[in-house]
């Protein structure tokens, strides 16, 4: 399995714990924090919960030896990312909200095309 794809899953691992935990455990006090409101706590902790498990699953990603250990991981990870831009790049465009929408976008986006460039690339 190449580097890059290695550090892809340790760096997302890393990201979905940083979000996960705050909004599985204070979903309101974090969302206040970055600007981001009206929130729904109950969809928020579903997010947290969400983003705990991929957190998981690119860690075992990470400790994976092959490629093909990984390979539905990859591809899971790609609809998710791209799904996920399209999802806020809809509100983005018809609505104002804060820069932290944007920048989540933006996380978004780099892992999608992290991950599809890791699906693009030739296998060994």
């Amino acid at each position: 399995m190449s580097k890059a794809l290695k550090y892809t899953f340790l760096v997302h691992a890393v990201v979905g714990v940083l979000f996960g935990v705050p909004l599985l455990i204070a979903p309101g006090r974090f969302l206040g924090w970055i600007g981001w409101a009206p929130i729904d706590p109950i969809i928020s902790r579903l997010l947290g919960a969400a983003l705990l498990a991929l957190a998981w699953s690119s860690f075992r990603g990470w400790q994976a030896t092959e490629r093909a250990q990984v390979a539905i991981l990859v591809k899971m990870e790609a609809v998710f990312t791209v799904l996920g831009c399209v999802g806020l790049l809809r509100h983005l465009l018809f609505a104002h909200y804060p820069a932290m929408v944007w920048i989540v976008f933006a996380i978004l986006g780099i892992f999608a095309i992290a991950w599809i460039v890791s699906l693009l690339r030739k296998q060994p």
